[in-house]
């Protein structure tokens, strides 16, 4: 199957992230580059998982051009809101501008988390997850997305256990959540739109 593709370029290094307190309080702005050097400052970002009517979900290989993570495995789409964004807008913006895709989103939690990456840099994020549904297939844009899948819950749960090395620190925390604590919601928002 040939699968449809473009190539835009929708980040930067100097894009304005918001920094946030603990509770999600705004405490000013900063560039992304500079949100991620050395220890990280704690910046608000969002990730989503979106499922088909199999109930299956999609994840992607990071570019291997990103500076964190490159080439690692995650969930359908992770970024973050640029200053004055509303998180509500960037999901939609952002899952558009990676995967050409639009779906019914549902916020279930937020989570503080820090993950650092060898020298590089490290992601400071108090995270928004969502979860949804679409029943179109990706557009994926070849700057972000290296590659891409459907996966059943029950695959990726195996998958994590066998190769956890192989996926992105804050995907193997979330969907861990989803699983066991957000598990209710996870079933009742995917199996209400499959």
């Amino acid at each position: 199957m040939t699968r449809a593709t473009r190539n835009l370029v929708v980040s930067s290094e100097e894009e304005r992230l918001i920094l946030v307190d603990s509770d999600d309080r705004e405490t000013g702005t900063s560039s992304k580059s500079e949100c991620h050097d050395g220890a990280g400052i704690l910046h608000r970002a969002f990730s989503l998982f979106v499922f088909n009517p199999a109930g299956e979900l999609l994840i992607h290989q990071r570019h291997p051009a990103k500076r964190l993570w490159p080439g690692f495995w995650s969930n359908s789409c992770c970024s973050h809101p640029r200053a004055g964004e509303a998180v509500e807008v960037a999901i939609h913006r952002r899952l558009e501008q990676e995967l050409g895709l639009s779906a019914h989103l549902e916020y279930v939690y937020k989570f503080e988390y820090t993950a650092p990456f060898g020298d590089v840099g490290t992601e400071h994020e108090l995270c928004w997850v969502y979860v949804g549904t679409t029943d179109a297939e990706p557009l994926v844009n070849t700057t972000e997305v290296a590659n891409w899948r459907w996966i059943a819950p029950s695959a990726l749960d195996e998958e994590l256990a066998a190769t956890p090395q192989r996926f992105t620190p804050w995907f193997k925390l979330e969907w861990q959540a989803l699983r066991d604590t957000h598990r209710k919601r996870l079933e009742a928002i995917v199996s209400a739109r499959s």
